[in-house]
Order: structure tokens, then C-alpha cells, then sequence
């Protein structure tokens, strides 16, 4: 896969470090001179000097036959001209934009983008989860940009749901049991499993529920 990506800050640096890493095809632009000749040594052929927001830029890196274009740039309005330049001009199939302000996110999917990332807005989301988790219920993965989530639920040994099989337990609409972690052994839970003590519940619910399942349990 050729994977072009526009700006060398800290972001670009490691993305496309990474990318070489796991095989890729990689080039790395970046418009100061200096930063180009420190990281010279580093990516040899797969780095770039140049505007990446300019058309003549993206055709020399060869944007047309490009996989993937990450903008990575400092400045939101950079990474979207520069997406939208890789679509309309060189027909890329997929851009995905870095996105500084997350008031931004909204703008770069009318206008195209494919995908965009909001640093602020994941450490955000990271930081409401430790806020809200007890040891009772742990997201482990969200999907659909926030709106589904794993998480592993903890019930004590006092809980009302010890001994009672599953398919006494009537859940919200929008959550599920997926499996059981017990004595480090997974289990595909069926109707007339029991649950007992140090059971852990691994359920997939929506976000709108999941307070009710955790004040249920």
C-alpha cells in the first residue's frame, strides 16, 4: 500500500516511521528545510520537501497512485485543503485528516475527509471513561465512534446476579452478554448458565444504556 504523509511534526514522524516498519510503501512530506535535512538519515528516499496544500507538491509525490492520504500538519485548515486537493485533483481513495480544534470534525465530513482524528477529543473521551469507571465496569474497546463499547463487567460477591442464570436476567435494550472469564477460562454464556463468584461478564452495550446495566448490577 503507498501511503503519503503530509507533515514531519512528532505525529508524521512516527506514523510514517511506523508504516515503513510494518512494510509499507511511504512519503513523508514536510515544508521546512530544516526538519527535512535532521530527518534525511532516518527515511532517505521516503521523505519529501515541499508544500503538501500545493498541487504541484501532490503530483510530484505521485498522489495518483496514491492508497492512503494523512494529513498531519499543525493547522486544521491545512489538513483540509490538502485532503480535499488529494480527492477532487488526484482521485485519492481514502484521506484521513488530523484534527486539531474537535469544533472542526463536523466541517471535514461535509467536506469530504474520509476519516479525521481529534487528538483532543480521544484524550477527552480516555479521561470521561477513567472519570466514570469503577472497578465494577471497565470499557476495554468503542466502536463506532463512541456509540458501541466492550466492557468487562466486575460484580461483587454481594451481587444480586450471583446464582442466577442468564437467562433470568433481563438486560436493557441495547446491551448484551458476550462471555464469561471464569477461573481464566472464556465461556460462551448460554440460557442456563448460573453465574458465580469471581464470574467476569464481558458485554457489548450501547452508550446510552450503560448506565442503566451499571446501575443495575
Amino acid at each position: 500500500m503507498y501511503i503519503i504523509v503530509v507533515g514531519a511534526g512528532k505525529v508524521g514522524f512516527y506514523l510514517a516511521r511506523f508504516l515503513l516498519a510494518e512494510g509499507h510503501e511511504v512519503l513523508l512530506i514536510e515544508k521546512e528545510k530544516g526538519k527535512v535535512a535532521a530527518m534525511l538519515p532516518v527515511f532517505g528516499e521516503s521523505l519529501m520537501e515541499g508544500n503538501g496544500s500545493r498541487v504541484n507538491v501532490l503530483e510530484a509525490a505521485g498522489t495518483r497512485r496514491a492508497d492512503v492520504l494523512v494529513a498531519v500538519t499543525g493547522a486544521d485548515e491545512d489538513n483540509l485543503v490538502i485532503c480535499q486537493l488529494a480527492k477532487s485533483v488526484f482521485k485519492c481513495p481514502r484521506t484521513v485528516a488530523r484534527v486539531n480544534d474537535p469544533s472542526n470534525e463536523s466541517l471535514f465530513s461535509t467536506l469530504g475527509v474520509n476519516s479525521s482524528v481529534s487528538a483532543t477529543r480521544l484524550i477527552d473521551s480516555i479521561i470521561e471513561e477513567q472519570v466514570n469507571a469503577d472497578d465494577m465496569i471497565i470499557p476495554l474497546v468503542t466502536l463506532r465512534s463512541g456509540n458501541v463499547e466492550i466492557i468487562e463487567i466486575d460484580p461483587s460477591d454481594s451481587s444480586w446476579i450471583i446464582g442466577k442464570q442468564i437467562g433470568d436476567i433481563h438486560l436493557p435494550d441495547g446491551a448484551i452478554f458476550i462471555s464469561i472469564i471464569r477461573d481464566d477460562e472464556v465461556i460462551i454464556p448460554k440460557m442456563d448458565m448460573a453465574f458465580k463468584h469471581g464470574d467476569k461478564v464481558i458485554a457489548l452495550v450501547k452508550k446510552e444504556v450503560e448506565q442503566t446495566l451499571r446501575e443495575m448490577l
